[in-house]
């Protein structure tokens, strides 16, 4: 910059030359766009803001065009830009400012009236706070915002004074743009102060989503919001401050900044789904509190559930086969087989049993959020407590599973060799169980993918139940008139809470078992060759072909790389499942700075020296009686059990 300046200054013809090209540029685009929108998202929605940076990143600009913004964009497109604008020193932007400086007043004109003219750059800078004030009056009378906003946002009316405080302003600045007055300066600070409440009442908005659901396009306007505010302060800061040069190098580096994630997919979804993703994991985490069994009280129960819940899954098995001997198309197999798993999943949800499986999802956010607490004496030895709990509940669920399903199998196949001569499956299906569930095939990497299915339901159940919250459908439920003439109100209020308490449950299950049904038929169609590997579902199918083959399966190593491949499969359900959950839960809940080697120290002294308390509770001291030994553990149970009433008088979960 330096001898481009140097360069002009010694060749007149050129800086005139340079002076007329940059007042022609002036004079065709609209600088004020560019003070005004540039980086601001030009649709209102999320998803239609997503479409666009998706078209933006796929079609070239051209710079035939009259807009500012597409024109600043082409030019100064590297991060690099925002470094070099905003470290230019005050010589090199006095000399800049001097070239750029593109009007001067006609000779005839008074000397002491030049002072009342603002120049070409002040009038965009107004006209571009102008615009934004526009904005966000508009954005703050909107009825998704208003109406969350709190009481007093509301009865305080501060988008209202946006427009008359401006015109104050204006009315003072143009009195002298070169030197504000004093009452200028007074109608500035009492704007400022405006923009600050504003704000304040937009932050209220935040408060009433945390406590009734997530609106991801809601948070988007929040966050445009914001930044116009912010942006407005740019401007004035560009207006009236001491240093304008410095002010305005720093505003156009920071337009390079906002341009740039203009067009970023990744910081869109991040910045805007961070609420939404905290949110989740913090249902997941109440949810995931009830997995948890810390005595033996639990741990007993746990089981029990856990044998129900592999009690059910022998009924299923013995369906899925029924289903593959249908023989039917790819699609509808998958179908009916995934109907099969998801009646099953919410059977045992219902009867408030468990599925191994389908805890480390929900068992991983609460692991995270005790995290955050890890800087209090003896929090890191609780925090090895609370592993080696989850390690034994985890242990005690799979153990229940499997304890049940194939013994349950095994008389199910007996039971109908007796009734109709023949077992669950033949001989020639069993030989395929053992070709399919061997550890020498795919079965690890199947295992692995149906972890990332797992992890994906608690996903959807957390996304509905907020989805839920959000659109009060409970209250929608307990009081529309249609609902309360076919139910009545007794039972329209039942039902109600039954959703409330459940939805996240049914949401999981449904969408697990579709899952575990259809989307191998939809990778098959693709050409993939995925398929899943439940470790519950496939000990039942083992167990299936053992009472097909009779004793001699035993003899065969086929079997036991099957017995093996089971082992692999849990551990990949569960480790798979569990890992991306945490990593979530760390991201959304921004947890950074863990002290990794200190957990992993404690972690190692506590196998060496108490191996016994990860897979069997330990011995309670007597006379001692815990508040959870008076109630019977019940893992399904949902999460915000309490309900509390609002000050809208609606029940709050």
């Amino acid at each position: 910059m330096s001898l481009l300046l140097d360069a002009l200054q010694q060749r007149p013809t050129d800086r005139v030359r340079f002076q007329l090209w940059w007042q022609r540029l002036l004079d065709t685009v609209d600088a004020t766009a560019l003070l005004a929108d540039h980086g601001f998202a030009s649709r209102s929605a999320f998803l239609s803001e997503l479409l666009e940076r998706i078209r933006l990143k796929l079609l070239p600009g051209t710079p035939e065009t009259t807009d500012a913004s597409t024109l600043f964009t082409l030019v100064l497109n590297h991060p690099m830009d925002a470094q070099w604008l905003s470290k230019l020193d005050a010589t090199l932007l006095a000399r800049l400012g001097d070239l750029l400086r593109n009007e001067c007043p006609p000779p005839a004109q008074a000397q002491d009236t030049a002072h009342t003219e603002p120049s070409t750059w002040q009038a965009e800078l107004m006209e571009a706070v102008n615009f934004c004030a526009s904005q966000i009056r508009a954005a703050g009378f909107s009825p998704e915002l208003r109406l969350r906003m709190s009481a007093s946002a509301r009865d305080a009316g501060q988008f209202h004074a946006l427009t008359s405080d401006l015109e104050t302003l204006l009315s003072a600045w143009r009195e002298n743009p070169q030197q504000p007055t004093q009452q200028c300066k007074h109608a500035l600070q009492h704007y400022r102060k405006q923009l600050d409440q504003c704000r304040q009442a937009a932050a209220s908005v935040y408060t009433h989503l945390q406590a009734h659901g997530i609106s991801v396009n809601l948070v988007f306007q929040l966050r445009q919001l914001r930044e116009r505010l912010l942006r407005v302060r740019a401007l004035l800061d560009c207006l009236f401050s001491a240093t304008p040069q410095r002010d305005t190098a720093q505003l156009l580096a920071h337009l390079v900044t906002v341009g740039q994630k203009r067009r970023s997919l990744r910081a869109l979804i991040a910045t805007n789904s961070s609420m939404l993703a905290a949110k989740v994991a913090e249902r997941s985490s109440e949810t995931g509190e009830h997995y948890i069994t810390r005595n033996r009280g639990e741990y007993m129960q746990m089981l029990r559930d856990a044998a129900g819940g592999g009690a059910v899954m022998s009924i299923t098995t013995l369906v899925k086969f029924v289903v593959l001997s249908a023989g039917l198309s790819a699609f509808w197999g998958g179908f009916f087989a995934g109907m099969n798993y998801a009646l099953s999943f919410v059977l045992i949800q219902l009867l408030h049993w468990t599925v191994a499986t389908k805890q480390p999802a929900m068992t991983a956010p609460a692991m995270a959020a005790k995290l955050k607490d890890l800087s209090n004496p003896g929090a890191i030895d609780g925090f090895v407590d609370e592993v080696a709990h989850l390690v034994r509940s985890q242990a005690a669920a799979i153990v229940g599973n499997l304890a049940l399903v194939a013994p349950a199998v095994l008389l199910i196949s007996t039971v109908l060799w007796f009734s109709v001569g023949r077992p669950m499956i033949d001989a020639a299906t069993a030989e395929h169980v053992l070709n399919e569930l061997t550890l020498l095939g795919p079965t690890a990497l199947f295992a692995a993918f149906t972890g990332v299915l797992l992890f994906a339901s608690s996903i959807i159940a957390g996304w509905t139940e907020n989805w839920f919250a959000l659109h009060r459908l409970e209250s929608a439920m307990r009081y529309n008139p249609r609902f309360t003439a076919v139910l009545g109100t007794a039972r329209a209020d039942r039902w109600a809470t039954f959703m409330r308490n459940n939805i996240s449950g049914l949401s999981a299950n449904v969408s697990l078992g579709l899952m575990l049904g259809l989307v191998p038929a939809f990778a098959g169609f693709f050409g993939l060759g995925l398929d899943v590997r439940h470790v519950t579902l496939s000990t039942g199918q083992l167990a299936a072909a053992a009472a097909s083959l009779g004793l001699e399966i035993f003899y065969q190593s086929a079997f036991w790389w099957c017995v093996l491949g089971i082992v692999v499969t849990g551990l990949l359900n569960v480790g798979v499942s569990f890992y991306m959950a945490f990593q979530l839960a760390l991201r959304a809940h921004n947890l950074t700075g863990v002290q990794r080697d200190n957990i992993y120290a404690a972690l190692r002294q506590r196998l060496r020296r108490r191996t016994r308390s990860f897979f069997l509770p330990e011995p309670e001291a007597a006379g001692v009686v815990t508040d959870t030994d008076t109630h019977a553990h019940t893992p399904a149970a949902p999460p915000n059990a309490a309900n509390q009433t609002t000050k809208d008088g609606t029940t709050q979960e």
